[in-house]
């Protein structure tokens, strides 16, 4: 009683303007806009919880798959239930084939990098012992830039030795070696010794020791010319061989290839057939008359 009686009574002016603003907020009109507002429910992440990964080390944009099913919507307006579903169908496919291309991103990128990473951070170890195998390694080393950079270091050794020692010594050569062994950069340092001691102008043991360590820094400085301008073009051809290499591993090994290929074809499969159901019910909602599909074997092998 009490309650009644303090209730306020609306006026019939009152009653009249919110019938009228009622029926100015009857929600999207447009096509476009209706599609959206049935996305409402979307918002929440309800499809997308499924169909989007999300781990320690991958988390997808459920945001963009939002996105693509909203504009999907929009222009596929499905109506009814089951028109939604191949709606969703067809946006999970596509969400999927969108991965199956970053899974191929990835094992191509992966492919390349580790590639590039071994060769350039590998254990020299096997290319010496190869060379090893050859019997005298100079031929190898002269055509390789790691070879010319061993000969290089050996070489700017005896020449700080010369320096310091004012000649070339027997235990500087013995220094210039290919795995503990001699080989002809060795031989060319001992002949080179045995040829400076002689002395067929009979000049004083000074004179004779200015000339021999001259003769001997501008013997190590040809060689080190000569390594200079062969070095570069080593590293030229061998950069030119790992982008090759490279450009090679460009496409993913065989069983992964075919392992994304047929995952792809798959889901292009899904697609495609809830396209066309989807298709198919909007025409007869509209109306139409649509004859029954005709029925394919297809096989899931290829």
């Amino acid at each position: 009683m009490l309650h009644g009686s303090m209730r306020k009574t609306m006026s019939l002016k009152q009653l009249e303007a919110n019938r009228r603003n009622a029926q100015k907020s009857t929600g999207p009109k447009t096509p476009e806009g209706q599609a959206v507002s049935k996305m409402n429910a979307f918002q929440h992440g309800i499809l997308s919880k499924e169909a989007v990964v999300r781990g320690r080390c991958i988390q997808e944009d459920d945001q963009e798959f939002l996105a693509l099913h909203q504009r999907l919507w929009v222009e596929l307006k499905p109506v009814g239930l089951l028109e939604e579903m191949l709606v969703d169908d067809i946006v999970t496919a596509r969400w999927r084939m969108r991965r199956a291309l970053k899974a191929e991103s990835g094992e191509i990128a992966l492919n390349v990098d580790k590639g590039e990473w071994d060769r350039k951070y590998q254990n020299p170890t096997p290319e010496l012992q190869q060379w090893e195998l050859h019997g005298d390694p100079s031929w190898d080393m002269m055509h390789s830039a790691f070879g010319n950079l061993i000969n290089e270091e050996l070489l700017k050794g005896v020449r700080a030795s010369v320096e310091q020692e004012g000649e070339l010594t027997e235990a500087a050569i013995k220094a210039v070696n290919f795995r503990g062994k001699p080989y002809s950069l060795t031989d060319d340092l001992k002949n080179l010794h045995l040829s400076l001691q002689q002395n067929p102008d009979g000049l004083e043991p000074s004179a004779l020791r200015a000339k021999q360590k001259a003769e001997a820094l501008a013997f190590i400085d040809k060689k080190l010319y000569r390594i200079s301008w062969r070095r570069p073009e080593c590293i030229e051809r061998e950069e030119m061989e790992e982008a090759a290499r490279q450009a090679a591993a460009l496409l993913p090994p065989l069983a992964v290839l075919d392992k994304i290929m047929r995952y792809e074809k798959k889901l292009e499969r899904q697609m495609h057939r809830a396209m066309n159901q989807l298709e198919r019910l909007q025409r007869r909602r509209q109306g139409e008359v649509v004859p029954p599909p005709l029925a394919l074997e297809v096989s899931e092998r290829d």
